[in-house]
């Protein structure tokens, strides 16, 4: 295993910060908070350098907030100086940890998505299935309250095989321990903030280790993961059942993890393979039913913000172009066209 050493210098360095930044503000300008931080960038970002070189540098607060998408998901998020530095952390760790990952991971990582995931899924079938024409099943599980339920130390101890610097793992440990479910104790302390870039990558780095058992002790051929979802394809249904046992003692034993009883089903993928937000089917895809009023409920949504003033027609044109696009990926002709009808309507009416 490659292990890396030094990487303080590389987070904490100034041109780091200045290119995270960049990234961070993208998207992000109109913002209160993000335009504060800007009134007095240089300042700000010398100050942050300086905390950190020094080792001075204090994680913030966080605001939290809901959202619904389609569930109410509690979503925290940092100061504008903690997400700087969340993304100059990212910068570096990512690709350092991006090659460890196993092909068929396809949450937040560049060149993969919730697209190629259902892509791949459906490839598996058709080549377990020979083409659909012998009897095919889909293991579909979903890890409980995933986020909420990350051990720190657990992860932290993951981070620091392949980190070997101090700095670097007290950082680490700075952002990760900012955040916490409640309910633990300091030696069991768990969750990491839906909110945070950081987030993302620490929970790819931990569910890999699940990933690496799957693939290499217990060799299964069809498998793919999006964060806490994964499903394995088969066409000996025993054999699925048989993998549970393994699939939860290792998620409990070394993740301290649990799989959401309720949702645990074995398919036979004739009858669809419900997985991000798409169900496949022998020979075309539809989009799942939640997936569908979600993206009519928003649409409708943003046609309220434009009649109000809050967006502009550009801003609304491009929701639109990104929910036809969203049904772009499965056989939704007609949807689509009720899609637009109602757009039309919406904004007429």
């Amino acid at each position: 295993m490659k292990i890396y050493r030094d990487l303080f210098d590389r987070i904490t360095s100034l041109e780091n910060l200045v290119s995270a930044w960049e990234e961070f503000r993208r998207d992000k300008g109109k913002k209160a908070d993000v335009l504060e931080f800007e009134y007095s960038l240089e300042q700000n970002l010398f100050t942050l350098h300086r905390d950190l070189v020094s080792r001075r540098y204090s994680h913030g607060t966080y605001t939290g907030f809901f959202i619904r998408d389609p569930k109410v998901r509690h979503i925290h998020k940092a100061t504008v100086r903690d997400r700087v530095l969340h993304h100059a952390v990212f910068q570096v760790l990512n690709p350092i940890f991006e090659e460890t990952f196993i092909a068929n991971s396809f949450s937040c990582r560049i060149g993969k998505g919730t697209h190629k995931g259902v892509l791949t899924t459906e490839r598996m079938a058709r080549s377990e299935s020979k083409n659909y024409t012998i009897p095919t099943f889909a293991l579909k599980c979903d890890v409980r309250k995933f986020f909420d339920s990350v051990n720190h130390e657990v992860l932290l101890n993951i981070l620091s095989k392949r980190i070997v610097d101090a700095d670097t793992m007290q950082l680490l440990r700075q952002i990760v321990c900012s955040f916490d479910t409640g309910g633990t104790d300091l030696f069991n302390r768990k969750g990491l903030p839906i909110g945070n870039l950081t987030s993302q990558l620490f929970a790819n780095v931990y569910m890999n280790e699940f990933d690496q058992f799957v693939k290499h002790e217990l060799r299964i051929r069809h498998y793919a993961r999006y964060t806490d979802d994964f499903v394995v394809i088969s066409n000996n249904r025993q054999y699925l059942e048989t993998l549970l046992e393994p699939f939860q003692d290792f998620l409990g034993d070394r993740l301290m993890l649990s799989l959401h009883p309720q949702k645990i089903s074995i398919r036979d993928i004739t009858k669809g393979v419900d997985f991000l937000g798409y169900v496949t089917f022998p020979h075309y895809r539809l989009l799942r039913t939640k997936t569908k009023r979600r993206i009519f409920r928003k649409l409708r949504y943003r046609v309220l913000q434009y009649r109000q003033g809050l967006i502009d027609e550009y801003t609304l044109s491009q929701s639109l172009q990104s929910y036809l696009g969203a049904l772009s990926h499965a056989d939704t002709y007609q949807l689509s066209e009720d899609l637009k009808n109602l757009y039309w309507f919406w904004i007429h009416e």
